[in-house]
């Protein structure tokens, strides 16, 4: 099983294909190429992950947490990394290795892509369940 798991305030969160709260996101590319599994294999090859605290102003769809105290934000985990794609085909994230010795702007000036996007991991603090987003950003 593919896994990547961190610690944060002496707890240990998972995050692996049957611990996403969006089951459907263990199966589906979010760019071609651009798996759950393959996110997950990004993050295993990091070793400076720094997840911090995010707060939402909609409740773990999971847990709830927050929700019977009428919290008006919610504590989550966050981290983010940007990926670059040509024709909405994943080619890299600034997080891979080959990225070290590039920037977004050389790849768009070659024609190596022509898009980039933020990839949010969010992860609920209480019960360790966790989603992925993906936005455009504007290039």
């Amino acid at each position: 099983m593919v896994e990547y798991t961190f610690e944060f305030n002496e707890n240990l969160y998972d995050i692996n294909i049957s611990n996403c709260m969006d089951e459907e996101s263990s199966e589906v590319n979010f760019l071609i190429g651009l798996t759950n599994k393959k996110i997950i294999n990004l993050l295993k090859q990091q070793k400076n992950i720094d997840f911090d605290i995010a707060y939402y102003d909609q409740a773990c769809q999971n847990c709830l947490n927050g929700v019977s105290e009428k919290a008006k934000y919610f504590k989550f985990l966050e981290y983010y990394f940007y990926v670059f794609a040509k024709n909405d085909k994943y080619v890299m994230s600034n997080i891979s290795e080959e990225y070290e010795n590039t920037s977004f702007k050389k790849m768009l000036k070659k024609g190596i892509v022509d898009s980039s996007y933020i990839i949010s991991i969010i992860v609920c603090i209480e019960c360790g369940k966790y989603s992925i987003e993906i936005e455009d950003c504007d290039s």
